[in-house]
């Protein structure tokens, strides 16, 4: 009898071992479970735990937290910033000019007139660029507009109204749309890299510019003749060239 109350004592035993061990797992996960809920990240914690009433220890000049410590939930992760600036839109290129804004149109039609008329002096009113933006193109002259005269091949200044006529019948590109920098330009080209004109978009091109230009231009895929500006309020702001 002995002997068999020694052996069913041994299981007794085990089971007590057992039941300690359990006692001290379910003492070990809740341990846990209470650090976790307590919103302290384990791989940021380096350092002793903030005094009571100091609430979460963050430096205050990080700004607010989205959630008052102490609230059991931790506070999400800032978003982070575009580090590049947002791409520039296409231009967009109007072919139709009756979809141009009213003072735009406007003043595309008095250069027109201006020009047609072949008195460049009437050209003076409609200018609203200075003289610093001809001195780009190589120009001389005491003001700007007698510097726009100055790149024509004659001393009246018809060739550069002969070619303010050629640029303006073309469409128009409009460029920084939505930005102070936004302009309606002729020709509508500078919009486009030269590789994706269509034949008969390369015919219109070629009654402004010669074989050999389109020739010289495509190695750069860009427009680079001349070209005028209007902006969204109707002021004639640019007439350049170059790249």
């Amino acid at each position: 009898m002995k002997t068999q109350a020694a052996n069913i004592a041994r299981p007794s035993a085990l089971q007590m071992a057992l039941a300690a061990a359990g006692v001290l797992l379910s003492v070990t996960v809740v341990t846990d479970t209470a650090f976790a809920l307590s919103g302290a990240s384990v791989t940021e914690a380096s350092g002793p735990a903030p005094a009571a009433g100091t609430g979460s220890g963050a430096d205050p000049a990080s700004g607010p937290l989205s959630n008052p410590p102490g609230n059991g939930a931790a506070a999400p992760e800032a978003a982070p910033q575009d580090a590049q600036a947002a791409t520039p839109a296409p231009a967009e290129i109007i072919r139709d000019l009756e979809l141009l804004p009213e003072p735009v149109k406007a003043a595309r039609r008095a250069l027109v007139e201006a020009a047609t008329s072949g008195e460049f002096e009437r050209l003076r009113p409609l200018v609203h660029f200075d003289v610093d933006q001809m001195r780009q193109l190589g120009a001389d002259g005491a003001d700007a507009l007698d510097a726009l005269k100055s790149l024509s091949g004659d001393p009246e200044g018809l060739e550069i109204l002969a070619i303010m006529l050629d640029l303006l019948q073309t469409g128009a590109a409009r460029i920084n749309a939505g930005t102070p920098d936004e302009m309606y330009v002729w020709p509508y080209f500078v919009g486009k890299p030269l590789d994706t004109l269509s034949a008969p978009e390369r015919v219109e091109l070629l009654r402004i510019i010669t074989a050999g230009d389109l020739a010289a231009m495509e190695e750069t895929n860009n427009y680079n003749f001349y070209r005028l500006g209007i902006t969204p309020s109707g002021e004639w702001k640019m007439f350049t060239g170059g790249d």
